[in-house]
């Protein structure tokens, strides 16, 4: 039986997993491993608090541990990267967080890293992330839509605030290069990159395309 990345929505808002599933559609190749996105049921409607977090990581250990015979790898697919650690200990298979992947990507494209952030209460929360990575120093700044996970259904009003903020990362705090900082956002990736003429980089496809080659290597045997 072939083995398939499996790409975790770590709340339960099921147009999240959608906009997770279409984001990384370019990604899925006939000959290449299956990408499954699920839902985590019983899980808060959006991950937005350090409880928000505490209440997924037991259902997130679940998860892994069912479904590790099928999987090639996993993605935690929400920006916070909530229980990433836990579950790396978890399991013996690449697990990645889409925060880590698109700043490590982000690195690349850049050297002065902007991060669209959702709500100004996860700007501490990310903060500790990047400083754990050792990545401050690269980094231009972090500003807030102020938007919740719902709003973001509300495209006009999303793509004004993407806008406007990705504006002021550039502008103001020097970014030459923008991270989404939200699993419900790749469909503005691309014209975002247009219009502000910067990189702007979807955390799900960071992830996606990192947990692509992991799983490629590991079928070759190299």
């Amino acid at each position: 039986m072939s083995r398939s990345i499996l790409v975790i929505n770590p709340n339960s808002s099921t147009s999240v997993t959608a906009s997770v599933d279409a984001a990384l559609a370019p990604l899925r190749f006939s000959d290449g491993p299956k990408i499954e996105c699920h839902t985590l049921t019983n899980a808060p409607s959006g991950i937005q608090s350090e409880a928000d977090i505490m209440h997924v990581m037991p259902l997130l250990s679940t998860f892994i541990h069912t479904h590790e015979a099928q999987a090639a790898g996993f993605i935690i697919a929400c920006f916070s990267d909530p229980g990433l650690a836990m579950a790396r200990e978890a399991t013996k298979l690449p697990v990645f967080g889409i925060g880590e992947s698109a700043m490590l990507i982000a690195l690349t494209r850049g050297q002065r890293v902007g991060v669209v952030a959702i709500q100004p209460t996860s700007i501490s929360r990310h903060m500790r992330a990047w400083g754990a990575m050792g990545i401050l120093s690269r980094l231009a700044g972090e500003r807030a839509l102020g938007l919740n996970v719902g709003e973001l259904t509300d495209e006009r009003k999303t793509w004004i605030r993407l806008l406007e903020t990705g504006q002021k990362l550039r502008d103001e705090d020097g970014a030459n290069v923008v991270v989404l900082g939200c699993a419900g956002l790749a469909h503005h990736r691309l014209q975002l990159e247009q219009t502000l003429g910067l990189p702007v980089v979807d955390p799900c496809t960071a992830a996606g395309g990192m947990a692509l080659a992991a799983a490629h290597l590991a079928a070759s045997g190299k």
